[in-house]
């Protein structure tokens, strides 16, 4: 039994709470209509749309509930939206690849949503390219074995441990799997030896899953390679945010929307407004309303009053909790908690527009590239929080134009070169930075900015800086005024063991009627889990509104 004050009721408890959404049943939630709302009031006002305030919104819409959407920004999305630029570039803000499911043999179903069907994926022809000082590794798309024995040529001394890891992996995915179709009808008695993985792994990280199977230090780094994904080392990260997801990744495959992840988010909100619901967009959020501890409405920034049954917040659980209500002596030990938890690292991101096909010139194949110039994962980690950038860094690069012919216009090339970041690094700009004075922040970040450049340059795309019709630069400090996370963060919460599954921060609080979505509370940060967490907060309040009913 984990070391921990749980007992084994808690404990089977809270393996429950932090399944995954495997399936997804329609039939088992009401629909809304039968109670007319006067004007200005709604069964659901969401605040923020990123993915999981349009997941959750599109769920009451498509239930027939009347739903407000109030989003701060100019176009719905938050994180999955995109940009364009003089030169016929359109540039997605953050999507380099996801998962997707498939219908029919097509690649196009976001699950939970079958109705939405005008968004194609394609598909990495090679998963990814992880290049390293002594290794260029290419993991293939939808093969596992392919993977496993790609590893093993490089490593024929681990073959026993690579074999074990992905048992184990396996194993945690299946012991899921079983435990959610049990529906929670488990023998405490027999639990170890019916769900060995999960019972073992439920209060380690990622690395004591490692440790335990691998000994080549290099090897290690090279099968954790995808920690970007999900913002933590293997030493503080949950294995139920790598192995599940790496599995999945893997045995799934990576995709990406044709038109930038924008489309998913417009599918979305086209869902919602097809629906009877409702998008303010260029409308910030300045209050949630309460009385007697419970949330009734949100007041805007031009004064404007909604009223309704639930508040779901989509915007972080800093501005929710503190800035939009006066409920902090009720709140002291809600936000005491808050005051424990770390959030998530940012990104310095640099969009290219190139004049030329500089890519097909070249040959470079490989539409996901991770270059790395070491394989000490925790010391990288404790890099990149302090910010900035080593002499000799490593990056990520998406190549767009290897994923489909149209991304960009006709004989040129759209890229994204990607570092993390910390915040600290980036503060001293802060207060100049929103007060319009950039100068100094500007130099800095195009500073960076040519650092990455040159360092694509000389690695993978010789005649890069000559070949530059468009360059955008974003630093954590763009995160944070685009989408007001604290310290512009990207994955919300850090997904560490004791922020995950039941311990996740909840999508419920303790204000009555007031909900969470996206990032900030379960399952997690990313769009594989942002998506789902609108969904499981729709049944949440359903669940609500059921038990006052009865």
């Amino acid at each position: 039994m984990p070391d921990s004050a749980w007992d084994r009721r808690d404990f089977l408890k809270s393996l429950l709470a932090g399944l995954p959404l495997l399936t997804w049943d329609w039939n088992a939630f009401p629909r809304g209509g039968q109670e007319k709302t006067p004007p200005g009031t709604y069964d659901a006002v969401v605040i923020g749309a990123g993915l999981g305030g349009l997941s959750a919104a599109a769920a009451f819409a498509r239930q027939g509930y009347k739903v407000l959407v109030l989003e701060q920004h100019s176009v719905p999305g938050g994180y999955a939206s995109a940009f364009t630029r003089p030169g016929g570039f359109t540039f997605d803000v953050s999507l380099h690849s996801t998962t997707v499911g498939i219908r029919n043999g097509v690649a196009n179903l976001i699950e939970g949503f079958p109705e939405i069907q005008d968004v194609t994926f394609v598909p990495h022809k090679t998963l990814y390219r992880a290049i390293y000082p002594d290794y260029d590794i290419r993991a293939p798309h939808r093969d596992v074995p392919g993977y496993v024995k790609t590893l093993k040529a490089n490593f024929p001394d681990e073959a026993e441990g690579i074999d074990g890891i992905f048992a184990d992996m396996k194993g945690l995915s299946d012991d899921v799997g079983n435990l959610s179709r049990a529906g929670g009808q488990v023998d405490m008695s027999t639990f170890p030896a019916k769900f060995p993985h999960l019972f073992k792994n439920f209060s380690r990280t990622w690395g004591a899953m490692v440790d335990d199977r691998l000994k080549n230090p290099k090897l290690k780094a090279v099968i954790s390679g995808l920690w970007g994904y999900f913002g933590l080392p293997p030493s503080k990260l949950s294995p139920y945010y790598y192995a599940m997801p790496l599995m999945g990744y893997l045995e799934g495959g990576g995709y990406y929307p044709v038109g930038t992840s924008q489309k998913i988010s417009d599918a979305f909100a086209g869902l919602i407004k097809k629906n009877g619901g409702e998008i303010k967009l260029n409308t910030r959020v300045e209050k949630i309303l309460t009385r007697d501890h419970a949330a009734y409405g949100i007041k805007t920034a031009d004064g404007a009053e909604y009223r309704g049954r639930a508040v779901i917040s989509n915007a972080n659980a800093g501005d929710t909790f503190s800035r939009m209500m006066d409920e902090k002596d009720f709140l002291k030990d809600y936000l005491a908690r808050m005051d424990k938890l770390s959030v998530s690292y940012s990104t310095f991101l640099v969009w290219l527009g190139l004049k030329t096909d500089l890519v097909r010139k070249v040959g470079l194949k490989e539409s996901e590239i991770f270059y790395n110039t070491g394989y000490d994962i925790e010391a990288e980690y404790k890099a990149v929080m302090a910010g900035g950038l080593p002499a000799d860094p490593g990056f990520s690069l998406t190549v767009y134009d290897n994923l489909y012919p149209d991304c960009s216009p006709k004989g040129k090339n759209t890229l994204n070169i990607f570092a993390a970041q910390g915040f600290d690094y980036w503060k001293k700009f802060e207060t100049d930075y929103f007060y319009g004075n950039k100068d100094a922040y500007t130099k800095e970040k195009m500073r960076l900015a040519d650092v990455l450049i040159d360092k694509v340059e000389r690695t993978l795309l010789p005649g890069l800086r000559k070949a530059i019709e468009v360059v955008e630069v974003a630093t954590p400090l763009t995160n944070l005024r685009f989408t007001s996370n604290p310290r512009g963060a990207i994955y919300g919460w850090d997904q560490t063991v004791d922020n995950s599954g039941n311990r996740r921060f909840p999508l419920t609080s303790p204000i009555k009627n007031l909900y969470l979505s996206g990032a900030w509370t379960f399952p997690g940060g990313g769009y594989g889990a942002c998506i789902p967490s609108g969904l499981i907060c729709f049944s949440r309040v359903m669940a609500d509104w059921k038990r006052i009913k009865e």
